[in-house]
């Protein structure tokens, strides 16, 4: 059998994360989330075939030719013209019934091999919420009588969560299908055209799916990989007075100095420099290549490789790209003080993470000035900088000299 992911996307809405790498490399336990995809793939599949577009070369450098045992080929979407465009890209290629994956989302291997065992047919979840998915109705047999995005009132908690077992038919279903109000070509249409003419089967997950829609989704992955997929050990070397508590990893090269304290489940990768006295709190993930200096604090971060944090640092429910270097005393403040949840600015408008903790969400190569603090939900573009004693109130896009500007002409008289 053969798959397809879909993974030329530009992301959005995971800036200032994705201006640098694509959505596929992003870090999942210090692994690309491609990675994992291909890996919960590579038992059922001999091929996959990547839908490429944005930043290509990357994902193109990191995959090869094969991975996990699977071959990888390569289609381009040069138009993002929607998923069921994705999808006709690879019309040429394909040879026979195939799955269908965003590449956005993780997914469970159980669930994706029961898919692959239906003859045609989508993954669902139940969700408590179904007003913010696209969601099945499914007949006494289990299949789709219908499919709508983000239905008002809706009439099940199915999500549509973006994985499919696709029969050939779709290609011509795709072709003859007319662009959506937003102008793309949608694979849910090819969907509900194949579930109208045959049976079209709603297999339920059991397991998990992971969606990487927002900059805090990453923490909510990272988390439950922490949790769930950790393979814990010490690969490196550990003071005497240093202390590791419960499940932790700790990669090859890594140097833990004394008075560091580290708390499971966490994640520390190759040549790392920890310490001396710092704090390492469960739920984080330290890349590789980073060092943590003394006095510096943790608390459920994933940073990407090659970041520093000089002393006295404070890094809390916070994303932080590669190369960023925190200037000594930088606080990510992770907690509204009127009790209310985060909001964060994303293409303009205000979202809700719906979590009470968050913090920053810094590109790669940021540099913040000493004693910076930043309030929560706020973002860093790549490159960026802030000047010692600076108070980020709002995303910073701009240099840091143009930044002091900006903020100065923002004060009231």
């Amino acid at each position: 059998m053969q798959a397809v992911i879909m993974c030329a996307g530009k992301s959005t809405r995971t800036a200032p994360l994705t201006l640098t790498r694509p959505k596929a490399l992003l870090p999942i336990l210090n692994r690309p989330l491609i990675e994992h995809q291909i890996e919960a793939l590579a038992p059922l599949v001999d091929q996959i075939t990547l839908v490429v577009g944005y930043l290509q070369e990357a994902i193109r450098a990191h995959c090869g030719d094969e991975m996990a045992g699977v071959r990888i080929r390569y289609v381009e979407q040069r138009e993002q013209r929607g998923t069921g465009h994705a999808v006709l890209q690879c019309r040429e290629i394909i040879e026979g019934d195939f799955l269908c994956l965003n590449g956005d989302d993780l997914y469970d291997p159980a669930d994706l091999a029961r898919l692959a065992s239906t003859p045609q047919g989508a993954l669902a979840k139940e969700v408590p919420d179904p007003r913010l998915y696209g969601i099945y109705a499914v007949d006494s047999d289990g299949n789709a009588t219908r499919l709508e995005e983000k239905p008002s009132n809706p009439f099940s908690n199915l999500a549509n969560v973006g994985a499919y077992h696709l029969p050939m038919e779709v290609f011509d279903l795709l072709s003859a299908t007319a662009p959506s109000p937003r102008g793309e070509i949608e694979i849910t249409s090819g969907v509900q055209a194949l579930a109208e003419s045959s049976p079209f089967r709603v297999v339920t997950m059991q397991g998990y799916w992971l969606p990487i829609g927002y900059p805090w989704h990453l923490l909510d992955a990272n988390g439950w990989f922490l949790r769930h997929r950790l393979a814990a050990g010490n690969h490196g070397t550990v003071h005497p007075h240093a202390t590791v508590d419960g499940a932790v990893h700790i990669g090859r090269g890594t140097n833990l100095h004394a008075g560091v304290v580290i708390e499971g489940p966490a994640y520390i990768g190759d040549e790392c420099e920890i310490g001396p006295n710092c704090v390492i709190r469960g739920g984080s993930v330290i890349g590789d290549g980073c060092r943590i200096g003394p006095g510096v604090e943790v608390d459920r971060s994933v940073l990407f490789e090659g970041t520093a944090a000089a002393h006295l640092t404070y890094i809390g429910d916070s994303v932080i790209g590669a190369g960023v270097d925190f200037g000594g005393g930088t606080v990510t403040a992770n907690l509204r003080h009127d009790g209310a949840t985060v909001r964060s600015m994303i293409q303009g408008a205000l979202v809700d993470t719906n979590r009470m903790t968050f913090g920053a969400v810094l590109g790669d190569g940021v540099r913040t000035g000493i004693n910076t603090s930043i309030l929560p939900g706020r973002k860093l573009w790549p490159r960026t900088a802030t000047l010692p004693g600076a108070v980020v109130k709002s995303d910073v896009m701009l240099g840091a000299a143009a930044q002091d500007q900006a903020e100065t002409k923002e004060e009231p008289k």
